[in-house]
């Protein structure tokens, strides 16, 4: 039984949530203690009730004991059995913090899989659904065939929103040493700007998705490159509204499979504050990673860790966050000493594992 620290480094549900990946996708069972130990709020929180609920779908995963609150958890995976995984989190619950712990099993499951999850699509200190559809998804495609699919977004507080993801695995776990490594430690040449306004019905009088896209755009341009920003507005529960850039580099103008370079940004829109400001904030944010000439931008470095754990490679991170080096010691508690930084560069590299 593998015994972890929850308080460890930034002391998050961070790492709660990588160990259920990492377990359920290596089987190997692991207990953890001082949940978010020294937060407001320590313990586990009802998002990571709702992980385990989806992994007894996927794997008829076994824990003992856990409640709002509880300072630690026991967990067993079981067999990855299931093809299709339905998950209602309730409210504005986010969809992406869930697939934090559902993405890496589903990945060498050796089985297609369907996840229908409802709640949150965009909300602070999580990634948006857009970010993970058209920055974090392009960089897996070569260890799995991925459909997306957004039915409907959900804002804060109510929620509300649906999507749908088809994974066709291409490894297992026992072929896994065999996929492509992942590389990602030159940028590239720029070589187009996309990205999506949206908002709620309820806000299209004041044209919040159009403002947010053209306050982004107007900053933009002077790269040099074309922009495209769409503009979108939704039937929503709560109104709401956020911004997602992705810069692509690519001698073809869009990533492929076998070499994807994207790096993004996004904003959450927030009463009070003016749409101008949060398209300006984003673009900002984008023009720093692609300036830093990293092909992995600070929040999609966190992402990639348990697959970079999985399958080895290097990435150059324009920033190495404490989320990061949180999931970097989650990897390690399974598979050991395999990763090493190079901190003068943020060159993070990973040597994989064989087992």
């Amino acid at each position: 039984m593998i015994k972890i620290d929850g308080s460890h480094g930034e002391g998050g549900g961070q790492i709660v949530r990588t160990a259920l990946a990492l377990s359920t996708a290596l089987q190997k069972p692991f207990e953890v203690d001082n949940i978010r130990m020294g937060r407001k709020d320590s313990g586990l929180k009802a998002q990571h009730l709702t992980c385990l609920k989806a992994l007894e779908q996927l794997c008829n995963a076994k824990y003992s004991g856990v409640s709002v609150g509880s300072s630690s958890l026991r967990y067993i995976p079981g067999e990855l059995k299931a093809r299709k995984v339905e998950v209602d989190i309730g409210t504005a619950g986010s969809i992406t913090l869930l697939l934090q712990s559902l993405l890496v099993p589903c990945f060498l499951a050796g089985h297609p899989i369907t996840l229908k999850i409802k709640g949150g699509t965009s909300g602070k200190w999580q990634m948006p659904f857009d970010y993970f559809e058209n920055v974090f998804a392009p960089h897996l495609g070569k260890y799995a065939d991925i459909k997306t699919k957004l039915d409907k977004r959900g804002y804060y507080p109510k929620g509300g929103g649906s999507v749908e993801i088809r994974i066709n695995p291409l490894y297992n776990l026992g072929n896994r040493g065999s996929a492509p490594k992942i590389s990602l430690v030159e940028q590239g040449t720029l070589a187009q700007i996309k990205g999506i306004s949206h908002a709620s019905k309820m806000l299209q009088k004041a044209n919040v998705a159009e403002r947010q896209a053209d306050s982004a755009k107007s900053m933009l341009l002077d790269l040099g490159v074309n922009v495209d920003i769409r503009a979108e507005y939704c039937d929503t529960l709560s109104p709401g509204s956020g911004i997602t850039l992705w810069a692509v580099f690519s001698r073809n103008m869009e990533p492929t499979e076998l070499d994807p370079s994207v790096v993004g940004s996004d904003i959450i829109g927030e009463k009070g504050k003016p749409a101008e400001e949060v398209g300006s904030e984003a673009a900002k944010m984008l023009i720093r990673e692609i300036q830093s000439k990293a092909p992995v931008d600070e929040h999609l470095a966190d992402n990639l860790i348990p697959f970079l754990a999985m399958f080895g490679g290097s990435i150059k991170v324009s920033n190495i966050s404490s989320h990061t080096r949180t999931n970097i010691y989650a990897a390690e508690q399974f598979l050991g000493k395999i990763f090493e930084i190079d901190e003068n560069r943020n060159i993070i590299s990973c040597k994989g594992s064989k087992l």
